[in-house]
């Protein structure tokens, strides 16, 4: 079982940069791949970025390509999601999650475990 927190979420202006973090409970974290996701009002939740279990492998939606970066460190069982040139659309509830797999997924339906979310809001 892996429970995961996010936490970093906040209100930025259109141009910041926000971190959010993702840290889990478990000693399997550093086998498993991991990813985030997010949901705006009235659209169904959508995949952002991913990572495998060893970092060695990253995708990104074509959304944020170039502006977001996701990591992860295994000693501190703890990944992140670095947003960079933020936009009002980039605006939703984060969620990381995490699956049983050593190698990631942009396929939410193929996560085990999930956050609870945090709330990402972009002024212009």
């Amino acid at each position: 079982q892996v429970q995961l927190v996010e936490s970093g979420g906040g209100l930025v202006q259109v141009g910041g940069s926000l971190r959010l973090s993702c840290s889990a409970s478990g000693r399997t974290f550093s086998t498993y791949a991991m990813g985030w996701f997010r949901q705006a009002p009235g659209k169904e939740r959508e995949f952002v970025a991913a990572i495998d279990a060893s970092s060695s492998w990253r995708y990104y939606a074509d959304s944020v390509k170039g502006r977001f970066t996701i990591s992860r460190d295994n000693a501190k069982n703890t990944g992140y999601l670095q947003m960079n040139s933020l936009k009002p659309e980039d605006t939703a509830v984060y969620y990381c999650a995490s699956r049983s797999r050593v190698t990631t997924s942009t396929d939410e339906n193929l996560y085990d475990y999930w956050g609870q979310g945090t709330q990402v809001t972009v002024s212009s």
